[in-house]
């Protein structure tokens, strides 16, 4: 058994070494070991006496496994599927799946505070919104706007635009643009 698992070893190898690509430093690039390798799949697919439309057939279980994992990922939600049932639910479920649950602790609460189910319009908070509510408040990102910049643009795709034109142009109209902050620009 144990030469038997040494040379399925050593096989399972030397085959991850055929189907990986080769480093670019050894001389062949990653298009050309592509095209050696579709002659490959092409002469086994020949050999076996299949056509293109059964490569699959070659496929390892591992490879066969990998795929049929990304089959199963189900999609993004678009459009209005953001907001149906179903998505709100998933979220939801996302959301509480870290919440640890105290039974001794939950039935203390609810003994002692009269208010424990409370309805709708309390404005008592779960532990779901105040940890999301951490969350709101630690998280920090870089502003994009300067507050001392003037504003020339009417949205950020026009600033965006605003900005190459002046990478572009800026040296060549900086004599107008002072001009015209003076108001002694000429007039046409």
């Amino acid at each position: 058994m144990n030469e038997a698992r040494k040379v399925n070893q050593t096989a399972m190898v030397a085959e991850k070494k055929r189907m990986e690509p080769p480093e670019e430093s050894r001389g062949i690039s990653k298009q050309k070991w592509l095209e050696e390798r579709k002659k490959k799949i092409g002469r086994l697919l020949d050999a076996n006496g299949l056509d293109m439309s059964e490569a699959y057939m070659l496929d390892t279980q591992d490879m066969a496994e990998s795929k049929y994992k990304k089959w199963e990922k189900e999609p993004a939600p678009a459009g209005w599927d953001v907001f149906n049932q179903r998505t709100l639910y998933n979220a939801y479920k996302k959301r509480t799946k870290n919440i640890d649950v105290d039974l001794e602790g939950y039935n203390k609460m609810k003994e002692s505070d009269p208010e424990f189910y409370r309805e709708a319009s309390s404005l008592q908070y779960g532990k779901e919104l105040k940890d999301k509510e951490e969350k709101a408040r630690s998280f920090s990102r870089r502003r994009k706007y300067c507050e001392e910049k003037d504003i020339d643009s009417i949205n950020d795709r026009n600033e965006h635009f605003n900005e190459k034109i002046e990478r572009a142009f800026g040296k060549y109209t900086l004599e107008i643009k002072n001009n015209l902050e003076r108001g002694t620009a000429l007039p046409n």
